[in-house]
């Protein structure tokens, strides 16, 4: 009997292995193989995650705000930027001070990841796979990992402030608001932007 035993247990491990791997989501294997093409422009407030230079280059298409957005800065700002990393390093960075201003909320804070997704197919199955459930939302700030996750066919400036409003208000803050009191926080600054 304990011979029999010992042949079994080998056998059930390998048996619940195979169970496991035909049980796994597709989602949970490409966002592993999708981790390791990441490309990274690190800004003075954000650290902007991407694939390709397309995408970079929507989202520098997409964000339509500068340093003569707004305020005082109008009268006094040249762009000096000549590449599309300091495009748009330039743009984001000016939306996160812009949206400081707008809060209140001013101080040094860790920076925020920005996750730039291709499509809406992508950003969905970033989605599944972080909460294991479907999504209709265009754009999402997580701060588990203080990360904003967007597509680039659709956004907007307002929408990337809306996001990064999230996370000030959530590492400004010592305790973090009711999400119903962060999200009035959020959707004031999208519409006070300019």
């Amino acid at each position: 009997m304990g011979s029999h035993c010992c042949q079994t247990k080998p056998f059930l491990a390998l048996l619940l292995l195979h169970i496991f791997l035909l049980h796994v989501p597709s989602y949970a294997w490409s966002e592993t193989a999708d981790d390791s093409q990441w490309q990274t422009l690190e800004t003075k407030f954000t650290l902007i995650h991407y694939h390709t230079s397309e995408d970079l280059e929507k989202f520098n298409t997409k964000i339509k705000y500068g340093p003569g957005d707004w305020g005082v800065k109008r009268l006094f700002s040249h762009s000096g930027a000549d590449t599309l990393p300091q495009k748009v390093t330039e743009k984001v960075d000016t939306l996160f001070e812009r949206v400081q201003e707008i809060l209140g909320m001013r101080k040094k804070m860790s920076k925020v990841n920005i996750r730039l997704h291709a499509n809406k197919d992508r950003l969905d199955e970033a989605f599944q796979g972080i909460y294991h459930q479907k999504s209709r939302l265009r754009a999402w700030y997580r701060f588990a990992d203080n990360t904003v996750y967007m597509n680039v066919g659709d956004l907007h400036e307002g929408m990337l402030a809306h996001e990064l409003a999230h996370s000030i208000v959530d590492h400004y803050l010592s305790v973090r608001p009711p999400r119903a009191t962060a999200e009035i926080l959020a959707r004031y600054v999208d519409s006070h932007l300019k």
